[in-house]
């Protein structure tokens, strides 16, 4: 017999209702699901079988047992929006008397700055992929895609023939809470797509949703964790030692741009961040790389 899961009931009832009610995303709801069975395993350790036993004190040494475990701090701030956000829910709808989250403070984000890869980087991971095959065609158009217009990795692997518009340089997307825009796409990654468009997909699609651009050797739909792996494989493969994810690319997408001039409220559109404050985390990547560069430019930077 497979063991109960703690609080299933509940979290299966909380997870039906920010789908239902609230629309939010597959992936937020994932998130969602792996904090709260993480959270409902550990109250499971203390002998705690219901919510009502919940307090601020179970709550902080949970908190306290995820630091201690090496977390990343914006990993527990996550954690922390999970838990306050099921604990309104179960207010709400009298599954407790109080909510024990309203005596708990969130910590405060650390300073986080993403890797970020230099314009030869950049070049070098485009240029890896073994063009002369299919799916290396497939893959350099999917790197180029990604650079060119700082796309989510979720975007990229949903992206369907409706949302491509070539002829006038744009690609349509969906992003975060299901908000939609409008993205230019450079000369080169356009080039790209037409020629995988033309030449490969074609091959690779012959039982699968015809709607999808982008495709494994298999045919089927690419998913986040397979374009992770490419991409882990191709920096391996050209020597850059840096920290690097497809998410990477779209920092490096932000950075480029904004070091070459361009607004920060149009850096914030292209990313479809909702917050400009979100968005600002580039203008801080951008004076460290100034300072970096000055550092070693400067023939009086730095004493003899």
């Amino acid at each position: 017999m497979t063991e109960q899961i703690p609080f299933d009931a509940e979290l299966q009832d909380y997870l039906q209702y920010v789908t239902v009610e609230r629309g939010l995303s597959a992936n937020t709801r994932s998130s969602y699901r792996q904090d709260l069975r993480l959270f409902f395993e550990y109250l499971k350790t203390k002998q705690i079988t219901t919510l009502e036993q919940v307090d601020r004190f179970v709550i902080l040494a949970f908190l306290g047992t995820l630091e201690e475990e090496g977390k990343a701090r914006n990993t527990v701030i996550h954690m922390v929006t999970s838990l306050r956000k099921f604990f309104q829910y179960a207010h709400r709808n009298q599954l407790v008397t109080n909510d024990p989250m309203l005596q708990v403070d969130p910590p405060k984000k650390g300073q986080y700055l993403p890797a970020v890869l230099t314009i030869a980087e950049v070049e070098a991971l485009l240029a890896a992929p073994d063009t002369s095959t299919n799916l290396g065609i497939r893959t350099r158009t999917m790197l180029e895609v990604m650079y060119a217009t700082g796309m989510r990795v979720s975007e990229l692997v949903n992206l369907k023939f409706d949302n491509l518009h070539l002829d006038l340089g744009l690609i349509q997307t969906v992003g975060k809470g299901d908000k939609e825009r409008i993205i230019p796409i450079g000369d080169m990654a356009a080039m790209w797509l037409e020629r995988y468009l033309q030449d490969v997909r074609p091959l690779l699609g012959r039982q699968q949703d015809p709607t999808i651009i982008f495709l494994n050797d298999h045919g089927r739909q690419l998913t986040r964790q397979g374009v992770w792996k490419i991409i882990k494989q191709l920096v391996a493969s050209v020597g850059i030692t840096k920290d690097v994810s497809p998410h990477t690319l779209r920092h490096s997408f932000a950075t480029h741009i904004l070091e070459n001039g361009a607004d920060l409220r149009i850096v914030q559109e292209l990313l479809g961040h909702a917050d400009i404050s979100t968005t600002q985390i580039y203008t801080h990547i951008s004076n460290k790389r100034l300072a970096e560069v000055y550092q070693r430019s400067h023939p009086r930077a730095k004493k003899d």
